[in-house]
């Protein structure tokens, strides 16, 4: 039964291509969305490899559009010898309209910014969850270490208690 669990465990472990951990530290994440993406061939390849890096990307909305940019995809060697491949390429998400017009009213209005979180495998095709996130003054990340290190403190009293 134990064996069964663990390769559960790994399976989801496997669906994760990146994950953009400076996010978290930077922002308040206030709503998270699942989009798909517009790819070519040789950047879900190299996606197969977990060979992106979201950590400088963004997303902007351009004419009803939402567009991922500044993800770096490093091409394979053995991509396609007729293909030149662009390595910071903006990629088009895909989002239902509701959603879309719900984000561009948040960006454009409350303020609101449009970040990468993480990019996941769901039933063979790449999906990108990106927040709806504030930005975080010097004091709130102060703040949010400082919870953070004291819930770690009161696991560990707890647990010799």
């Amino acid at each position: 039964m134990a064996a069964k669990k663990s390769k559960k465990k790994n399976k989801a472990d496997d669906s994760t291509i990146a994950v953009n951990r400076q996010a978290t530290h930077e922002y308040f994440i206030e709503d998270r969305f699942e989009a798909g993406l517009v790819l070519q061939g040789w950047e879900v390849k190299s996606l197969r490899e977990g060979r992106i890096n979201l950590k400088e990307s963004f997303i902007l909305i351009k004419r009803g559009e939402a567009w991922l940019h500044g993800a770096h995809t490093s091409p394979l060697l053995s991509a396609s010898t007729h293909i030149v491949p662009d390595n910071v390429r903006a990629k088009k998400l895909l989002l239902h309209r509701r959603e879309l017009s719900r984000l561009i009213g948040s960006v454009e209005r409350k303020g609101y910014t449009l970040i990468p979180l993480k990019m996941y495998w769901v039933k063979g095709r790449a999906k990108l969850q990106l927040g709806l996130a504030k930005g975080k003054q010097l004091h709130d990340k102060r703040a949010t270490s400082k919870e953070r290190d004291w819930q770690r403190e009161k696991g560990r009293i707890m647990k010799h208690q």
